[in-house]
Parts: C-alpha cells; sequence; structure tokens
C-alpha cells in the first residue's frame, strides 16, 4: 500500500470516530436517548487501593433543563471514572411526588448510567410524600429502598438511608439507626438523608437534628452525612469527627452564604464525587460545565 493511500484511510477513519462522537454528543445536549457508544473509551488505570467509587445528588425530579445538565455532566464524570451507586437524597420528584412522572424526572434523564448498570439508592424528600405518604417510591425498583429508612454495604463502607421528613417514625427510627450504628463492623460509615443537619442557605442549620443526630454520629464515628433540600453545595469541616455535604442543587439552585464551620459553598447546580481509600475519602464537586470547583479530604478518624 503506497503512502498517500494509507493517508487517505487513516483521514478516513479519523473523520468517521468524529461525526460518530459529535451525533452522541449532540444527543446527550438534547436529552435524545443515548446509545452505548459503539467505540470504546480507553479505561483509566485504577488508582491504588481504591476501595469504592461512588457521586450524590439531591432535590432533582424537576424534568427540566437543570436536572438534564447535571445528568449530563454526571455522564461525563461517569465515562472518565467509571461508578456503579449514586446516593440520592430526596425530593425525587417534583412538586408532589406523582411517580406517574418517573420517565420524565428519573429514567430519561439518568438513561444511560442506568443502561451501565448504575445502582441509585433514594431516600424520601418532603416534596416525595405529599402523594401517597411516599409509599409508591418506596415500592419503585428503580429507587432501590428497603424501606423509609435501611441500610446497605458496598465493601468497607456502610451507608444508612434515613426518612428526616416531619412525620417520619422517629421513635423506631432513631432506636433502629443507633442499633445499626453500634454493630456496624464497617470502617466507614455513611449516613444520608433528605434534609440538613447543619447549612448557611435558606432553611439553615435544624437545631433539633443537631441535638438528635451529631451525638450519635460522634459516638459512633459517622465520618459522613449527606443531605439535600438546601438547593446548593455546601461541605462543612470536620465537626466532632463527621463531614456535613449537602448536594441540592441538582436541578435548580439558590444562594447560600457561609458559616464559621463552611469549607466550601456555591449556589451551582452541581453534584459530589467520592473515592474511598482505606484511610480517606477523596471527594469533588463538579458543577455543569464539568468544572471540578471544590476538592476534600475526609480522614477515616479525624479529631
Amino acid at each position: 500500500m503506497n503512502l498517500k493511500r494509507r493517508k487517505f484511510l487513516f483521514l478516513s477513519s479519523l473523520g468517521t470516530f468524529s461525526a460518530g462522537f459529535l451525533g452522541w454528543k449532540y444527543l446527550l445536549q438534547n436529552n435524545q436517548s443515548i446509545p452505548t457508544p459503539d467505540i470504546a473509551i480507553a479505561a483509566i488505570p485504577p488508582k491504588k487501593d481504591l476501595l469504592l467509587r461512588f457521586v450524590s445528588v439531591a432535590d432533582t425530579g424537576t424534568g427540566a433543563r437543570g436536572q438534564y445538565d447535571v445528568a449530563k455532566a454526571m455522564t461525563n464524570y461517569y465515562q472518565q471514572n467509571p461508578y456503579n451507586l449514586v446516593v440520592l437524597a430526596g425530593d425525587n420528584i417534583y412538586t408532589n411526588g406523582e411517580i406517574e412522572k418517573i420517565n420524565a424526572v428519573f429514567e430519561r434523564p439518568y438513561q444511560y448510567l442506568l443502561k451501565q448498570g448504575v445502582k441509585f439508592q433514594a431516600c424520601l424528600g418532603n416534596h416525595d410524600i405529599r402523594t401517597a405518604n411516599g409509599d409508591l417510591q418506596v415500592r419503585y425498583a428503580g429507587f432501590n429502598m428497603k424501606g423509609r429508612y435501611y441500610t446497605f454495604s458496598r465493601g468497607s463502607v456502610q451507608f444508612f438511608a434515613l426518612d428526616t421528613n416531619s412525620n417520619a417514625d422517629w421513635k423506631n427510627q432513631l432506636t433502629w439507626l443507633e442499633k445499626e450504628l453500634s454493630t456496624s463492623k464497617s470502617p466507614w460509615k455513611v449516613v444520608f438523608g433528605h434534609h440538613p443537619i447543619y447549612a448557611s442557605g435558606h432553611y439553615g442549620s435544624n437545631p433539633d437534628f443537631i441535638k438528635t443526630f451529631t451525638p450519635l454520629f460522634k459516638k459512633y464515628s459517622v465520618q459522613l452525612y449527606i443531605n439535600g433540600h438546601e438547593h446548593h453545595y455546601e461541605r462543612t469541616r470536620a465537626i466532632d469527627g463527621t463531614t456535613y455535604l449537602i448536594c441540592g442543587a441538582g436541578a435548580g439552585n439558590r444562594s447560600v452564604g457561609k458559616s464559621e464551620w463552611t469549607e466550601y459553598s456555591t449556589s451551582n447546580l452541581s453534584f459530589a464525587t467520592y473515592e474511598v481509600f482505606p484511610d480517606r475519602i477523596e471527594l469533588n464537586g463538579i458543577d455543569t460545565s464539568f468544572r471540578v470547583f471544590d476538592r476534600g479530604v475526609i480522614k477515616l478518624k479525624s479529631t
């Protein structure tokens, strides 16, 4: 084969690849069905000692452009850093938790991730309980809820999902939570619920939750609490060993300030990522332009 012919075939193959990539990108940007790419993306070498990678997002269920923009950013991150778990921290279906909207507010925006086998673990937000007290969402297979509050493990990480709504079964739930925390053998403990404990936004911190939860988190070495409700991103410093992470700008946003315990806050539409190692969790805040705007480290044992 002469040099000119080899050059022509090489350039033709590049053109075919570019057309396919741009076509896929157009579908993603316009909220259309996203096919599995025909051309495999080169795998990034695994990080040494990485135990688990997951992401979190909340207040997502609008079906509007903001949600799709964040979903696109989550897909972009997945293609570079594969993960198989999303913590979905409530208000999964706006405005009244109507399960008939599930395609528009969950199955379509996250269709690429769902096709890859990514598992969403949800909890109930205040909007979710407006219809049938959220029972239809609890039973919806895509949210993988074992009840209104439940626990599950991924390797060395144990997650505890809470119902933080005002009508929750608080007596039994708190008894259950302390029992599960006290018997957990996992070095990493992550609790998530919809409502904030510490926050610098529209609702602010919850004194009752501070009184209720923080002693338990300190006693049983909970390293991370994840929530939504506030439509912003906020990461606290470690407070008695626990970092509090708000990821409620998953579809819409509101302004946010700062408190003495705030490490980073922004109103940008965004989600959070976590890479768990034996001695630390490395977390990032990522916005809809795929920009990493915050980086933090949670130590296994923090003073």
